[in-house]
């Protein structure tokens, strides 16, 4: 599986979809740029959901909140206290973990015998458990675990004090929350209602890894549902059955490789009354790419507490009775990064003896990257059949500009017409249109299949209506 998981990355660098930050520069860990096919495969992943959160839904709106806020809003969520993760160092490599992940590790099977026998009441107090661990690393002695804030400081203006310190955002949520009232005096929204929204966030994670699945910078796609108090569990609800929907339906994710893990009580974040991760079996196991949480009325509360400013919502019932209360929120948050390698790892095939004629003669194993047609990058590649001769690669050419302002399209004319389909399939294009010399007499050109291989000859004039029925349906 660790062998799937290297060539995926492979793939990504190779092919444009992932590079290392700073690369030249020798990287700079936990953080990733985004190539011409991976910034297009994460639009078209935001979309998707943006589509489906808001557009379809009459009682959601959208926000855009800034990514650097009052540092009063960190204290008042909680962030500054509780937003921490165990950390304990190598004395002999002054190496960094993250505690509970060393702890979790001890509940594979096979690992229990290189530190000993703990049960699984043992194993809940990471502080006794890790001096009986070794370093991963050297072998050597781990010091105690100790609490680090995940939160990057950084200070405006330019003196850097203590009056002047804040935070990048550890989450799009609280950009949500303390704009909850603007959006009430704004948009005439009643209970139930939502707040979403798709943007950056920054954790200063101690380990990160796994390539994309935890990073130090990453995009969130948020969605903040209020109800009112007593119908929370019943919205909680509906909620899980809608992600897990939207994974299997819109994404077109493998179901077998989709579960719901609810959280245990002693794992409840200090907010939440009740919480579920969506998981995906990656090659290193499964792990979660969303979660969804009861995060009852504890955000709103404590931003009213600490502002002053009055954030109930009044009610009035049919009966003409009126309420104030403050509502509770449903929060489905998911990582746009996760996603994509999900749906990476989930499209990623390997043909034994390949599908084309260049593979087959060397007997080599071909890539398909069978990604969905609203998620691949490239949905039409124009390919010539042959770039010597100048009236078919011009033709091929005008093509190209015809489909450019309808449809994310690639030229290629470089190498034989095999390997251009193969580079055309790793890449997971959902069309290649060949010109070949019956085109400059006939007008027309081949439309190829990616997940068939299957060929069609069709007229040019007639071609953006048929791409376009082929690519909604």
């Amino acid at each position: 599986m660790a062998n799937t998981l290297e060539k995926i990355i492979s793939l990504s660098k190779r092919r444009g979809f992932i590079f290392p930050s700073s690369d030249i520069y020798g990287g700079i860990g936990g953080f990733y740029d985004f190539g011409p096919l991976g910034v297009e495969m994460k639009n078209n992943i935001k979309r998707i959901w943006w589509k489906n959160v808001v557009q379809q839904r009459k009682e959601v709106v959208g926000l855009d909140s800034s990514i650097i806020m009052n540092s009063k809003i960190w204290e008042a969520s909680g962030h500054t206290q509780h937003f921490t993760d165990p950390l304990c160092e190598c004395k002999k490599c002054h190496k960094r973990f993250r505690a509970d992940h060393l702890v979790e590790k001890l509940k594979t099977p096979g690992k229990l015998d290189e530190h000993g026998t703990f049960n699984q009441e043992e194993l809940k107090d990471i502080a006794k458990v890790i001096p009986k661990i070794k370093c991963p690393e050297c072998g050597g002695e781990l010091t105690p675990p100790r609490q680090f804030n995940l939160m990057f400081k950084t200070f405006i203006g330019p003196v850097e004090e203590e009056t002047a310190k804040t935070y990048l955002r550890p989450e799009t949520a609280q950009g949500i929350f303390v704009n909850y009232k603007n959006i009430l005096d704004t948009q005439r929204v009643k209970v139930p209602f939502g707040i979403a929204q798709v943007g950056k966030a920054f954790r200063n994670e101690i380990t990160p890894g796994n390539f994309i699945f935890r990073t130090r910078e990453f995009e969130q796609m948020e969605l903040e549902y209020f109800v009112k108090p007593g119908e929370d569990e019943k919205s909680f609800d509906y909620w899980v059955k809608e992600r897990m929907r939207w994974y299997i339906e819109d994404l077109a994710i493998t179901e077998e490789k989709l579960r719901i893990r609810p959280h245990r009580k002693d794992e409840l974040a200090h907010y939440a009354k009740s919480c579920v991760d969506i998981e995906y079996k990656f090659p290193f196991g499964w792990s979660e790419i969303e979660g969804i949480a009861n995060r009852t009325d504890f955000d709103l509360k404590q931003h009213q507490e600490n502002s002053g400013v009055d954030l109930r919502y009044f009610d009035e019932p049919s009966a003409g009775r009126k309420q104030y209360y403050i509502p509770y929120v449903i929060e489905p948050s998911c990582g746009v990064e996760r996603i994509m390698f999900a749906l990476l790892c989930d499209a990623y095939q390997e043909i034994k003896g390949g599908r084309t004629e260049t593979t087959k003669a060397a007997k080599e194993v071909e890539i398909l990257l069978k990604l969905d047609k609203k998620l691949a990058p490239i949905k039409v590649a124009v390919l010539p059949l042959v770039k010597n001769k100048p009236e078919l690669v011009k033709k091929a050419k005008e093509v190209f500009e015809l489909l450019k302002p309808y449809f994310m399209c690639q030229y290629d004319e470089v190498g034989s017409i095999g390997r251009r389909y193969r580079r055309q399939d790793e890449t997971g294009t959902v069309f290649c249109l060949t010109l070949d010399f019956e085109s400059l007499e006939q007008n027309d050109l081949t439309i190829r299949y990616r997940d068939t291989m299957k060929q069609e000859r069709v007229k040019i004039k007639d071609l953006i209506k048929v791409l376009k029925e082929k690519l909604e349906n």
